[in-house]
């Protein structure tokens, strides 16, 4: 049985999770976790903070599996991307990331290099290689993270494809809305048909897709419309007798469909996988699917939308994968 040892990181806003794994191709299961630690990120205590504490989860989680972490491959997945030229952290949500040289200095303290990745590119590589999408790899997987945002990331023949710029796979912030649906013509422009009007996007654009079909775009256009904060497990709950929660969630949907289908109709992936926490809502691989098939630009849906396999450690079981990639950047 042939076996290869590396570590993977996943930072995020609040926790660092490193893992190392051994690939086990040959035998039941396809990989093995030899040791797996969690620490807060530590982004109130500035960069110096966030830094130190990277580099201090990659050794202690090595030395719990017995492993060097000098002498086999670690890869670090993170929200954002690296630009080209400068080689600076940019669009991370820890924001005293943004515009430093974290890549480089996480290699020279560690005293090796690190390969980085943008960590929905993670997820999409995990579950394509390793995941849902196995009996796919040899084909386009699509790798969608809803959440508190929306990401996205695509693997093309097992290996993923960042793009020029770094920019493969952000479905999140193409433009969505607001619209009005086919149906709904006939009703004029009244307000409340299609997609609302939202605020600005955190990228500073409007009607991003983000905005409609993350968890955290849903609950805060439940609060614009009531007041009333609410988790979005909540807004399900109430969905069948609260008009708000109703329209939020007609909006979640309809977004999902629309974005999709657009994904779908200029990529046409072999299989679509979503994960993050609003994947787990069984109404997206019925109600939602639907709606993809109501606009993708065919009179049939083919593709596969296939929830998760490897749950919250997909993020870390890509990154540790980077090194098949020949990967230096996001």
């Amino acid at each position: 049985m042939s076996e290869d040892i590396s570590i993977g990181v996943d930072l995020g806003g609040t926790k660092i999770e490193a893992a190392v794994i051994r690939e086990t191709p040959s035998g039941s299961t396809p990989f093995t976790v030899l040791a797996r630690r969690r620490v807060a990120t530590g982004a109130d205590g500035g960069y110096a903070s966030v830094l130190a504490n990277t580099v201090s989860v990659i050794r202690e989680t090595a030395k719990e599996a017995g492993v060097d972490p000098l002498a086999v491959p670690v890869g670090l997945g993170l929200p954002g991307s690296v630009t080209r030229r400068e080689g600076r952290i940019k669009n991370s949500n820890t924001q005293c990331l943004n515009g430093t040289p974290f890549r480089a200095d996480v290699s020279r303290t560690l005293g090796r290099e690190v390969l980085f990745e943008n960590d929905a590119n993670c997820f999409a590589l995990a579950e394509a290689r390793l995941g849902a999408a196995r009996q796919y790899s040899d084909g386009v997987v699509f790798g969608v993270i809803m959440g508190t945002g929306v990401g996205g990331g695509v693997v093309l023949n097992g290996r993923v494809w960042g793009g020029p710029q770094g920019l493969g796979g952000e479905w999140g912030h193409h433009a969505v809305g607001p619209w009005r649906r086919p149906t709904d013509l006939a009703a004029g422009p009244a307000r409340g048909v299609g997609l609302s009007e939202r605020p600005p996007c955190s990228c500073g654009k409007m009607g991003c897709l983000e905005l409609y079909a993350s968890g955290g775009g849903a609950e805060a256009e439940y609060f614009r419309r009531t007041g009333t904060r609410a988790r979005l497990a909540d807004l399900l709950a109430l969905r069948k007798t609260d008009a708000h929660a109703a329209a939020v969630f007609d909006e979640l949907l309809e977004a999902f469909g629309r974005g999709l289908a657009n994904v779908i109709d200029i990529l046409d992936p072999t299989a679509v996988v979503l994960g993050g926490g609003v994947s787990n809502l069984e109404l997206l691989y019925t109600e939602g699917r639907a709606r993809v098939q109501a606009y993708v630009f065919n009179d049939e849906l083919i593709t596969p939308i296939l929830p998760h396999a490897l749950g919250d450690s997909a993020g870390v079981i890509g990154a540790a994968l980077l090194h098949r990639e020949g990967l230096s950047g996001a």
